[in-house]
C-alpha cells in the first residue's frame, strides 16, 4: 500500500501466559480485553506520546521509558525513518493482571505504525521490536506474551534469544473464561519465590504435560488438551498468593471447564472451554466465588484470538 495514510488506530489483545504448564513458552490471545493505540503523522521528527489514558496517571509518556514508545523507536531505527509519529495509548485493561497488558500497548503501537508507513514489515517481524517494550515493563525481552498478541492464537516459544516462535492451529471451538480479583500481584515478586531446582520427575511430568497440549491443539483433540492442563511446578507456588485459587478452579472444572489455572503470574485465572455457553458459565462460577470472598472482580468471555491485532479506522 502507498504511504498516504495519515492516522491509524489498532487495537491490540490481551494475552493468556504460560497456559498452566507451559511457563514462559507457551501464551495465547484473547478478544477481549485489549488496549488501543493510535498513530498519527506529526511534524516533529521521531516518536512521541501525545496522551496515554485508562491507566490512573502511572504510566510514563517519555519515550525510552514507555512499552509502546520503546516499541515504536526501535522499529522506525530499523526503517532508518525519522518521520514524525505521535502516539496516543489508551489502556482497556487493568495493570498488573498478568493479562500482559505490556505485551498490547506495544504491539498495537508497531501494527499501528507499521501500517501507517505503509506496512514495510511483515507481522512475524515485527516480534523483536515487541520483545524490546516488554524489556522495559519487566526487565526480561519475554515473548510469552507479545508473540501471541502480535500474530493470534496458541504460539509456542521453542527460544527467546533469538526469539523462535510456532504458530499452533488453535481450534475455533475454544473460549476462554477469565476473572480478574481486584488485587496487586508484583510480576517481580511472583518470579522470586519460585524454586531455582527441580526435581527430575517433576520436570518428566511437565515436559510431557507441554507435549501433550501442543498434540491435542494440533489434533483438536480436547481430551488431551485437559489432560495435559495440569502443573506441577509453578501453579503450586504462585497459587498461594490468590485468595481462594483451589476454589475458584474447582468451580471453572465443577462447570465444566477443559482445564484453568493462573494467567501469566496472576492474579487473574483462566479457565478454557468449547463453547460460548460454558464459558459463560465457567466465568459466572468463578466470579460467584470471588464474589462470596467479598472481592470485587472483573469477568472476561470470548475465543480465542486466532487474529492478533486489528485495524479500528485509518485515514
Amino acid at each position: 500500500m502507498k504511504n498516504s495514510l495519515n492516522e491509524v488506530e489498532v487495537f491490540a489483545p490481551a494475552t493468556v501466559a504460560n497456559v498452566v504448564c507451559g511457563f514462559d513458552v507457551m501464551g495465547f490471545a484473547l478478544d477481549k480485553p485489549g488496549d488501543v493505540v493510535i498513530a498519527r503523522r506529526s511534524d516533529q521528527k521521531g516518536i512521541t506520546i501525545k496522551a496515554v489514558t485508562g491507566e490512573g496517571g502511572v504510566l510514563p509518556k517519555t519515550v525510552d521509558k514507555n512499552t509502546a514508545g520503546v516499541a515504536a523507536k526501535a522499529l522506525t531505527e530499523h526503517l532508518h525513518s525519522d518521520i514524525g509519529i505521535e502516539l496516543e495509548i489508551h489502556k482497556k485493561m487493568p495493570l498488573g493482571s498478568g493479562l500482559g497488558s505490556s505485551a498490547a500497548s506495544s504491539v498495537g503501537a508497531l501494527a499501528a505504525v507499521n501500517r501507517l508507513l505503509g506496512e514495510p514489515m511483515e507481522r512475524r517481524d515485527l516480534l523483536p521490536f515487541a520483545m524490546q517494550g516488554e524489556k522495559v515493563a519487566c526487565g526480561a525481552a519475554h515473548a510469552d506474551n507479545v508473540a501471541p498478541s502480535l500474530l493470534g492464537g496458541f504460539i509456542l516459544i521453542r527460544n527467546q534469544q533469538p526469539p523462535d516462535v510456532i504458530e499452533l492451529d488453535t481450534p475455533e471451538e475454544l473460549h476462554c473464561s477469565v476473572v480478574h480479583p481486584h488485587i496487586e500481584i508484583n510480576t517481580g515478586d511472583t518470579r522470586k519465590i519460585l524454586r531455582k531446582e527441580i526435581s527430575l520427575e517433576k520436570a518428566v511430568t511437565q515436559w510431557g504435560n507441554v507435549g501433550g497440549l501442543v498434540a491435542g491443539l494440533l489434533k483438536k483433540d480436547f481430551d488431551l488438551i485437559s489432560r495435559s492442563l495440569h502443573d506441577v511446578i509453578i501453579e503450586p507456588i504462585r497459587s498461594v498468593l490468590i485468595p481462594g485459587y483451589d476454589a475458584i478452579k474447582k468451580a471453572a472444572l465443577d462447570a465444566g471447564a477443559l482445564g484453568a489455572g493462573i494467567s501469566g503470574s496472576g492474579p487473574s485465572i483462566f479457565a478454557l472451554s468449547t463453547s460460548r455457553s460454558q464459558a459463560d458459565e465457567i466465568g459466572c462460577a468463578m466470579h460467584e466465588v470471588l464474589e462470596n470472598l467479598e472481592l470485587e472482580s472483573d469477568i472476561y468471555i470470548s475465543q480465542v484470538n486466532r487474529q492478533g491485532p486489528r485495524i479500528l479506522r485509518e485515514e
